[in-house]
Order: structure tokens, then sequence, then C-alpha cells
């Protein structure tokens, strides 16, 4: 097994072309790599500006708007419905210091797309994106769909030419089997590139891989889609897609990702199936190769109108499987990801406690853990371990990150109560940052529904982020982010 150990690096070993003399990975290995406790940054509840109930506690000085809240039905621009379950979602720079927001819609049920038909992939399928124009005090400008007809619409990437590729968690169609596959148009497990301005043609980039994906982060340097995979129920393969061509992001159609590349499994140099899923050494550091995955697009047999014979367990199971076959390493449900400076960072929400068998179904998922954090520097082809809780009083369940304009880790929390927002500083210092204090209209305690979706504006003024649920809604956090370290 080739690990590269954090004191070989400290002590100054020449790893990996010196990478980690400097750069993004610096700030992380300067400090001792057992994790902390959370600073004690005192958080306190705070009257919602939209109407003055205390939704959330944030720090002294910090103050919020929700918008898009979907307890009540909510209509947007163009007439159609706004869905609930708000996940994923990427900022961009709009005119006059606006911020526009393409926010995924993570809606699992068939039925009816919600949206407009020209933007409509499947019409038996109802999730997708939306986009809002909003100002850095949370205030909503414009809203429409911009993407719909598609199913589990998890999380998804911020590309710097100007799109979010939104990211379907599933693998439903009418190939697979489960209650109301059958009604579904097409194949789902893809992922859709959407303009930040407008609207989409409704096709997805089928190389890329059909399957649970959650995320993906592209590196400008090397030209690859870096896609992580939430399996539930058994071991997630960490991808890369490596597109045919350089991406365009002058094509009529605002896309710029192009069809028909290569899709490939990380693994461990020396070391086959990996389990990266168990606690690892801190600070450990992994050369890794990449495995190829032939079929990345299955269409499984079935007869139209008849409930397919190919289990979902199968299907989910089957890009997977291929790198796994290969030699893949095994994460725990990988989620959110981003990139930064050469490096891609993302969470492994159940990683770091005992090893678990590649089997299931599990009921609590698969992995033992309170979460890990990953670094992956793309250049020199190593994977490093960046954080990994000790208990749930440290970090519970990382799910969706985003990086602050200093290079802060912003992490959601995805544990089973007293979800936060919080950063990791590149010294490995925790920060609390808001905690979720929703209740619905009965009165009800909604507090374990998930943060998701953070994203600052274009200028960091403000830190944008979703709560996850069947009535979701968005909010807008503003403050002295100095003063946090962030």
């Amino acid at each position: 097994m080739m690990v590269i150990k954090r004191r070989s690096l400290l002590g100054g070993a020449a790893v990996a072309g010196g990478l980690f003399a400097a750069g993004p990975f610096s700030g992380f290995l300067a400090r001792e790599s057992a994790p902390q406790p959370p600073s004690r940054i005192k958080l306190s509840a705070t009257a919602d500006l939209r109407d003055g109930v205390a939704r959330l506690w944030v720090p002294e000085g910090f103050a919020y708007r929700s918008f898009h809240d979907t307890e009540w039905p909510v209509v947007l621009d163009d007439g159609s419905r706004l869905p609930g379950s708000h996940d994923g979602m990427g900022a961009f720079q709009a005119p006059g210091g606006n911020t526009i927001l393409v926010r995924n819609h993570e809606v699992k049920v068939t039925g009816s797309a919600f949206g407009p038909g020209h933007v409509t992939y499947d019409p038996a399928a109802g999730g997708g994106a939306t986009t809002i124009e909003v100002t850095r005090f949370g205030e909503v400008v414009r809203s429409y769909t911009s993407l719909s007809g598609t199913h589990t619409n998890c999380c998804g990437g911020r590309m710097p030419w100007g799109t979010w590729v939104s990211c379907e968690e599933t693998v439903h169609g009418p190939d697979v089997a489960g209650v109301g596959n059958y009604q579904l148009r097409e194949r789902h497990g893809f992922i859709f590139e959407v303009p930040a301005q407008g609207t989409v043609e409704p096709e997805p980039i089928t190389a890329a891989g059909r399957f649970a994906h959650e995320s993906v982060a592209y590196d400008p340097e090397g030209g690859a889609l870096y896609l992580t995979e939430d399996n539930f129920a058994f071991a997630s393969c960490f991808y890369r897609y490596l597109p045919p061509r350089a991406p365009d992001p002058l094509r009529a159609d605002g896309r710029g990702i192009a069809d028909g590349g290569r899709l490939q499994a990380l693994a461990v140099k020396g070391r086959e199936r990996a389990d990266l899923a168990a606690a690892q050494e801190p600070g450990v550091v992994y050369p890794v190769t990449w495995v190829d995955i032939d079929d990345p697009a299955p269409r499984f047999p079935y007869t139209e109108g008849v409930p397919a014979p190919t289990s979902e367990h199968k299907a989910l199971r089957y890009v997977g499987d291929q790198g796994r076959d290969g030699g893949a390493a095994l994460f725990s449900r990988l989620e959110g990801s981003t990139y930064r400076q050469g490096v891609v960072y993302f969470t492994s929400t159940q990683g770091g406690g005992r090893p678990e068998k590649d089997e299931g179904p599990f009921d609590s998922g698969y992995g033992n853990g309170h979460g890990q954090i990953w670094a992956y520097h793309c250049a020199e082809q190593v994977l490093r371990l960046v954080y990994q809780a000790p208990a749930v009083d440290g970090l519970d369940f990382p799910d969706n990150i985003t990086t602050s304009p200093n290079g802060t880790l912003i992490m959601c929390e995805d544990g089973a109560n007293n979800n936060y927002v919080r950063g990791l500083t590149r010294h490995g210092q925790l920060l609390d940052i808001a905690l979720n204090r929703l209740t619905n209209r009965a009165g009800v305690s909604r507090e374990a529904d998930e943060f998701a979706g953070c994203a600052f504006s274009p200028d960091g003024h403000t830190l944008f982020v979703n709560v996850l649920a069947v009535h979701g809604m968005t909010f807008a956090i503003w403050g002295p982010w100095a003063k946090l370290g962030i």
C-alpha cells in the first residue's frame, strides 16, 4: 500500500513534486492534524428580516433574510409553481451588484414536470432547477424555471464560463424497477448544464455517467470535471470526466461541456479497492491512478409500459462496480465538492468510522463515521485527508461545501439534529456560522432539516444557503465575515 504519511511531509521529504511546500494544502499541513471541536462563537436567535420570525441563530452583528419559502405557494415569473426540496445552488454575477442563483430541487416523485415544455427533459419527472436574481440582502428581483423534468436534482457545480451543472442523484427510468418508474419517458441519472442567464436545452451529458450523481467540480487547468457519487446503501466512487474537447462558452445554447468523453474512477496506487470510507491516519496522503468506465450510460432491458426487471439496486451499482472491479477506491456517501487553486475538496458524509462490508442495503447508510473532508490535487494526482470528524460534537455529516474568498471551507451539515453551517479554516479550526431553528406554521420543530447549497455572492458580501425539505427555503446571510476568520 503506497501511503505518504504526514510526518514525512513535515520532515521535508520531496513529495509529488514539492506541491505541499506552498499552495492550497500548506495551511492545513501547518496545523496539528488531530480534529478540533468547533470554535465557541456565540450564536443567538436572530429575527428574519423578511417577517421577524427567528428561524436561524447567527453570530453577533450578522443578519439574514429568507425567501422562496414553499410552505406557502410561490409562483415564478414564468407562471411555474416553485417546487420545494431546495438543494445545491450556484451564485453568479448579475448587473447592478445583484446575484443570480441557479438552484436545484431534489424532487423524487414521478407524475408531472413543474416547468414549461421548452425546458423539460421528461414530462413525468418532478425535479429541476430554478433561476433567481436577488439583491445582496435577499430581495427577489425575478425568478423562472431554467430546467424541468429531471429527477432528484441534488447538488451540482458552478462552471467558470457562467453555467451551473445540475446532477441527478438517481438512476430511475422506465428500464429500472420501482414504483412509478414505468411512467417515466427518459432514463435518469445524468448531469445537465444550465446557463446562468436564460434557459437550457434539456439534454443530458450521458458520457459523464448514469449513477447517483451528487456534485461536480471543474479543474480549468486540466479540463476535467470531478464527480461525486452518493450511494446510501453501499460504497461510492470518486470520478472524473474527460470531455473530448475544451469547453466552448460561446456556443449558442450557452453550454460549454461536450458529450462523448471518457469517465474514470479514482484508485489508490498499489492497493486494490482501498477502503477510504474507514477511519484514516490524520493527514494521510495517497498517490492515485484512474480506472476507465467502459459502459458509463447503461440501458437496461425492458418492455415499454411494463415494470422493468432490472432492480434499482443493480442499476445503482452498475457504473461503480465497473470501477471497483478495476480496483477503484471505496468511499462513504460522497456529496459536496468545490474547486480552489488546483485542488478539489469533497465530503464523505459518513466516512471515518470502523470498516464496513460493501454489501447492503443498510438502514443507516454505508459508513460508520461522522464525516471526512478530502482534497485532491489535480496536477500532482494525489489525495489527502484534510479533516476527519472525531464525534458528533465536531462535524456531523458534512454535505454541500464551498469556499469563502479567503479559502475557508464552508460546509452544510446533514445530521439528525442541530444542523449547522460551519467553516473549516486553513488552520484546521471549525467555526459555527448558523444554526437551524426552524419550526413550521403549526409550531412543530424542523431543526433536523438539513442545510444545502451554500454559495457566496461574487463580491463575498452574502452567503446564500438553502434548507432542504419538502417545504424548502433559501437564506441570504451577511455580516462581518472577517471577524469570524472567513
